[in-house]
């Protein structure tokens, strides 16, 4: 029981590990794209240094763990990191363009329900809403994501007082900035539609991990997420081939784009997806996509202890929801988990039993 215990309080620790590294790179790839990073230089870059990360590594802990390649293996390596790396990458850094930081982060809060929908699509999250434990996970998700969302939509009243940065007068702004303009309306459109994409491929990945044979077959996971940034890797490059052509752009030329590049790659590439993949195997999809909420309130603390920015009423009754909601799909699923346990017990305590009624009932029927 204390092992079950540890095991479970080192997921808890490493997902709010996580969520903290996604929150710090919502801040660093705008940076990026503010100072003139290319959209496709910048993944390229990223994955590069996530794959000199990892791949030693890999080659020499799993040794003994890693099984021979085959053709199908290879295969689904390349569809791995096509749904996880390219599209995933790809549309999250083309909506964060068109759109900003704290629009992409709310958009993420989806993943949890899109997630959620697919493992039950797939039955591999069994839902039952006539028990507590379906409708605690039900509940825990509707509550999480309308936390995170509250956050982002309503402000509410000042808590404290702002500590850096001056207002801008209402008084101040002139026509122009007070609509958007028909471009940027579009923008912002193709910007909800990047992170849409971003979301569903970033849902199909932690659930295609969970249930796919490779995941199943393969144990040597640093292996696993190396193979899997190698494809991602050939198929930005394949990009990069048709849409960045200067040379100029490929060229790092301050130390504020060395610092956004090794976070991107050794951050949030080598460490978040070795530390997401681990979370998997360990909790499933739904469980690790359930903390994604967290990120929201994370970047708010981050926001308000860094930059000074101000706490809102909105923000602390987002961050009880998000607590609450949490709750009720941890408790959700530590109930499933303990009378699926049961059942398996009683299952193998009950078949000696049955199989010793059965012979005495043959032997009672033999003359």
């Amino acid at each position: 029981m204390g092992k079950e215990r540890v095991e479970k309080m080192k997921l808890l620790v490493a997902l709010l590990v996580l969520q903290l590294c996604f929150a710090g790179f919502h801040i660093v790839s705008r940076l990026a794209l503010n100072i003139g990073v290319s959209k496709v230089v910048y993944p390229v870059y990223r994955n590069i240094i996530a794959l000199l990360l990892l791949s030693p590594l890999a080659y020499f802990l799993e040794k003994k763990e890693r099984p021979p390649l085959t053709f199908s293996l290879l295969v689904q390596f390349f569809l791995l990191a096509l749904v996880g790396i390219t599209a995933n990458q790809g549309f999250y850094i083309l909506g964060l363009y068109y759109a900003n930081p704290t629009f992409a982060s709310a958009m993420q809060n989806s993943v949890p329900a899109i997630t959620f929908v697919m493992a039950s699509a797939v039955r591999l999250e069994q839902v039952n809403v006539r028990s507590r434990e379906g409708l605690a996970k039900i509940i825990g998700t509707v509550a999480s994501v309308g936390g995170a969302t509250l956050i982002t939509l309503y402000k509410g009243p000042p808590l404290l007082h702002q500590l850096l940065g001056n207002s801008i007068p209402g008084g101040e702004r002139g026509v122009g900035d007070m609509n958007l303009s028909s471009m940027e309306s579009q923008n912002w459109t193709w910007g909800c539609i990047y992170l849409i994409g971003h979301c569903l491929s970033w849902a199909a990945w932690m659930v295609f991990q969970h249930i796919g044979p490779v995941v199943k077959k393969y144990p040597a996971k640093l292996s696993m997420t190396s193979f899997t940034i190698f494809f991602g890797l050939i198929q930005f490059l394949i990009i990069a081939a048709f849409v960045e052509t200067d040379p100029d752009r490929w060229k790092i030329q301050s130390a504020e784009e060395i610092f956004t590049i090794l976070y991107a790659g050794i951050v949030s590439s080598g460490i978040v997806i070795s530390l997401q993949t681990w979370c998997i195997c360990k909790g499933g999809p739904v469980f690790v996509a359930i903390f994604q909420p967290v990120q929201t309130v994370l970047v708010a603390i981050m926001a308000f202890a860094i930059l000074g920015d101000q706490l809102y009423l909105g923000g602390i009754i987002g961050a009880i929801l998000i607590v609450f909601g949490l709750y009720l799909v941890l408790w959700g699923k530590t109930r499933e988990e303990r009378v699926t346990t049961q059942d398996k017990e009683e299952t193998v305590l009950r078949k000696p039993l049955l199989d010793s009624d059965s012979k005495d009932t043959l032997e009672c029927d033999i003359p």
